[in-house]
């Protein structure tokens, strides 16, 4: 059967049912269907001084184009958790439209690990991302519209830009006034895809709607003659843009196709923002559950090092064990292989590629000093060659494994890596960042590169340094780097897989996200609005006659 059809089929319970087997009472809600809810804030306060739980966090080594299988994963592990007795608690991102008709398909995991309504969740879900664009858009119409009416405020140069929940290339330069109206300013624009906007890292950050507004009016949308920052609260715009995001800020509550909780809240991209579920969804998840299971999006380069660097600073939580999945055909692409040879059984490749596996693995334990383990999430496709193989070149650098059989037996297919899961929460850590906040930018940066990466060093554009050095000037300097960063190497140049010879990073652009409380350094030829594939995932998603949706994967 089809994904859909699995997820079809599944006996779901009703998420009243669900809030109250978690530990949320009935006030603490509101239903959105019969297997959807938001949870409110009433529930925030009264858990306040409840002691969290363990926090697991899944990560993986660098992809290949279609994903290693996280999600499923973090899916597979929350289930598995609940089999050997555990009261676990799922805390995800939400899908963005951009992938889901893009390259990708949907992000609600495989086979008989899925969170449901599967559909509802790849698609319109409670329409908080949806906010997030009328949000970003309201923001750039009161620019405009203050430009128009005299520009009291004097913009010389407008950073923000408007943005879609699709991957559309074509709009990452436009111009925009064109309509030669009087008083219309022609001027150059261009869009991101939502969940590169700022207002979604914002809204990812917030503890609380009062630290919504704050960081919405702190956002910086351009300059003035005097090269002054003009913000968001200049244009008393915070007020507006927080009122479409009230209902947005709050987490939504759904579950796995074996009734596990699934908080799943918030969706920035890792490899153009930072990569991980809102942190309410994660405090949520600590103070009902155990084991609160989250994944970081893409390699642990990207997602896991911003999770921590970024996300566990900000809220002052840590990880009592880290997860890193690992794929035999993601192993044989980063030792050469072609996509086409991946599927074919290949150990010369699988060894040349453990190279990647074990950076991860010694980022993890070694830069950040957290304990991990190796999930290996085995496909169909996969020999017991090629996995004896693996198992056998982790055994002899003594790193943890378990091999993973979810998305074919649900939980029970993940009872191994749950059990191994809870021994290794017990198990002392000494967690560290990357860096220090009162550090340099460029030396944040170059201590992400050059320890997590593997760089060399790292090259600034001209204009990269002169806009490193309005930052510091502006009292920003003290703030964590978000790096955008080709998912697909450790490198900036998405081709190097294997990373053979000495690289260096080169930074092309700084941005200043002030609301958001980070700075993004972008390198190579990152975009921070996607394009579609020459077959996109949009062609083959319809619906029938009986108003099933099909083609969602």
């Amino acid at each position: 059967m089809s994904d859909i059809e699995i997820a079809r089929n599944a006996k779901l319970k009703d998420i009243r049912e669900i809030a109250k087997n978690m530990g949320l009472e009935e006030e603490e809600i509101e239903s959105y269907g019969k297997y959807k809810a938001k949870v409110t804030e009433e529930v925030f306060k009264r858990l306040e001084n409840k002691e969290n739980g363990k926090l697991i966090l899944v990560t993986a080594i660098n992809p290949t184009p279609l994903g290693e299988g996280k999600t499923t994963m973090s899916i597979g592990l929350a289930d598995g958790l609940r089999k050997i007795g555990k009261k676990s608690i799922l805390a995800l991102r939400e899908p963005s439209l951009g992938p889901v008709f893009g390259i990708k398909g949907g992000a609600t995991g495989g086979g008989y690990v899925q969170v449901a309504p599967m559909e509802d969740i790849n698609l319109h879900f409670t329409g908080d991302i949806h906010a997030i664009t009328s949000s970003n858009n309201l923001l750039s119409a009161m620019i405009d519209n203050h430009i128009f009416h005299g520009n009291e405020l004097g913009f010389k140069k407008v950073l923000w830009k408007r943005c879609v929940d699709l991957n559309d290339r074509q709009l990452r330069k436009i111009t925009c006034g064109q309509s030669k109206e009087k008083g219309i300013t022609e001027r150059e624009d261009g869009f991101d895809i939502t969940v590169a906007s700022e207002i979604m890292a914002i809204l990812c950050l917030s503890k609380d709607i009062k630290d919504l507004r704050k960081r919405i009016g702190n956002i910086i949308v351009g300059y003035n003659e005097k090269d002054e920052p003009i913000k968001a609260s200049d244009l008393k715009a915070e007020g507006s843009l927080t009122v479409l995001l009230k209902d947005a800020i709050n987490p939504n509550l759904v579950q796995t196709l074996e009734n596990t909780p699934a908080i799943i809240h918030g969706g920035p991209f890792a490899n153009i923002a930072h990569g991980c579920n809102s942190i309410r969804a994660t405090k949520l998840g600590l103070k009902l559950g155990e084991y609160c299971v989250t994944e970081a999006g893409f390699g642990a380069d990207l997602g896991a090092e911003k999770f921590l660097d970024i996300k566990c600073r900000e809220t002052g939580i840590k990880p009592s064990a880290v997860v890193c999945v690992a794929t035999l055909r993601a192993l044989k692409y980063h030792g050469g292989a072609s996509k086409e040879e991946v599927q074919k059984e290949n150990t010369q490749a699988l060894e040349k590629g453990m190279h990647n596996l074990l950076r991860h693995i010694d980022n993890i334990k070694n830069k950040f000093g957290l304990n991990v383990i190796v999930a290996i999430n085995k496909f169909v496709t996969d020999t017991e060659n090629e996995i004896e193989f693996l198992q056998n070149k982790l055994r002899e650098h003594d790193i943890n494994m378990s091999l993973v059989e979810a998305w074919a037996k649900g939980g029970e297919g993940a009872r191994d890596l749950a059990e191994k899961i809870v021994k290794l929460c017990e198990e002392k850590e000494n967690f560290k960042y990357t860096y220090d906040l009162d550090e340099k930018i460029d030396e944040k940066i170059r201590k992400v590169a050059k320890n997590i990466y593997g760089a060399e060093d790292v090259e600034f554009d001209e204009s990269a340094m002169e806009s490193i050095k309005q930052i510091e000037k502006l009292g920003f300097g003290n703030l964590p780097v978000c790096i955008a960063k080709t998912q697909y190497s450790f490198s900036d140049d998405a081709k190097n897989l294997e990373c053979k010879e000495p690289f260096n990073i080169h930074v092309r652009e700084i941005i200043l996200k002030a609301g958001a409380g980070f700075i993004v350094a972008i390198t190579g030829k990152i975009m921070t609005m996607p394009g579609l594939p020459k077959v996109p995932a949009a062609e083959n998603i319809d619906i029938d006659e009986k108003g099933n949706i099909e083609g969602i994967f």
